[in-house]
């Protein structure tokens, strides 16, 4: 497979666990260039990795050669640098989320379908091999019927992470714990126990925080079939704890906590698995985690250009924990049941 020639636009906070997959991956990726808009970024970005940079994302754009580009910027960019990629025949990897909206990332994914070039979302909690392993299970109808299926996300920031300007902003970030952190784990849940249909939620900004948006959201969610199941995401449990999902069949139970799978079946059987590259980043240091999921997904997208095929977590895709997570803050506005 000829090497894809790939561009990154954004250089800041998450562009390290970018880099290094990048690296990693220089048997199937040529990084033409790097850009952000503040000269600093892009004189330590090179020094740290040895890759190009630009000084104007308009270099990218009018560039031919560049088959993709690697977006890597605040969300409320994004609807508008997906488009200039699009107009370009430029393949885009998205950081998540899609946008600040609902309704700007649904136009941010049509942009992209219209113009036939792939989008694909950094959604990396699908890549861990015990989310693989589960989703296996989940497939082939192990479990049996759902019952339930809940997920928990209780990280720590201490204020100062609030304290960098835009973060946790309406403007900028779109919101807080659900659409920054939660998003991931959410992502997750929906991908292996579907979208569920209703949720009735509480959303609020703790005495821990002084922020815009909320620092802990609680909701009770129900699922077509009639199951139903439950989300806890917070930025408030210092020291911050691995993420949780548990979900409950007919023929057993499974439960991603952290590193670790654990299943066990009716009929006696269980099933376990680790990953000790899945544990990191829930405390005061977000980026305290291996890079060795972004490196998976980023191996997909590259794969998903040579093969012709469409990324594991599409734009389209990523709409669904979108939509839960803006029911789940209309529910807490109205006080009412919402559908997702």
């Amino acid at each position: 497979m000829a090497k894809t020639r790939l561009a990154i636009i954004g250089l800041g906070m998450a562009a390290a666990p970018h880099a290094k997959s990048l690296a990693d991956l220089s048997d199937r990726v040529e990084v033409a260039a790097a850009f952000s808009p503040t000269p600093a970024r892009r004189k330590a970005f090179a020094e740290t990795y040895g890759f190009p940079t630009c000084d104007d994302a308009e270099t990218i754009f009018n560039d031919a050669s560049i088959d993709a580009v690697l977006l890597l910027t605040p969300p409320n960019t994004h609807l508008e640098l997906v488009r200039r990629a699009a107009l370009a025949g430029k393949h885009t990897l998205l950081e998540k989320p899609l946008e600040t909206s609902f309704e700007r990332a649904e136009s941010l994914v049509a942009a992209a379908e219209r113009a036939k070039v792939k989008l694909g979302i950094v959604l990396q909690h699908r890549f861990r091999p015990t989310s693989l392993a589960l989703a296996d299970i989940m497939r082939q109808g192990r479990l049996g019927t759902l019952v339930s299926a809940s997920a928990r996300l209780h990280n720590w920031r201490p204020q100062s992470y609030y304290d960098q300007p835009g973060r946790g902003t309406k403007a900028r970030d779109g919101g807080g714990v659900l659409l920054t952190q939660a998003i991931h784990t959410l992502d997750l849940l929906i991908s292996l126990a579907g979208l569920p249909v209703e949720t009735i939620a509480y959303c609020t900004t703790s005495p821990i925080h002084k922020m815009e948006t909320e620092d802990l959201a609680m909701g009770a969610i129900r699922f077509e079939n009639g199951a139903i199941g439950s989300i806890s995401a917070t930025t408030c449990a210092y020291p911050g704890q691995p993420d949780a999902i548990d979900i409950i069949g007919t023929m057993g139970m499974a439960r991603l906590d952290g590193t670790r799978l654990s299943v066990q079946f009716h009929d006696g059987s269980e099933f376990s698995a680790a990953d000790e590259a899945a544990g990191g980043g829930a405390g005061a240091d977000p980026m305290a985690f291996p890079h060795n999921h972004h490196r998976a997904a980023i191996a997909d997208f590259l794969e998903a250009i040579g093969q012709h095929r469409h990324p594991l977590v599409t734009g389209r895709e990523a709409l669904k924990v979108h939509r839960l997570i803006e029911a789940i803050l209309r529910s807490s506005d109205t006080g009412q049941r919402q559908p997702v």
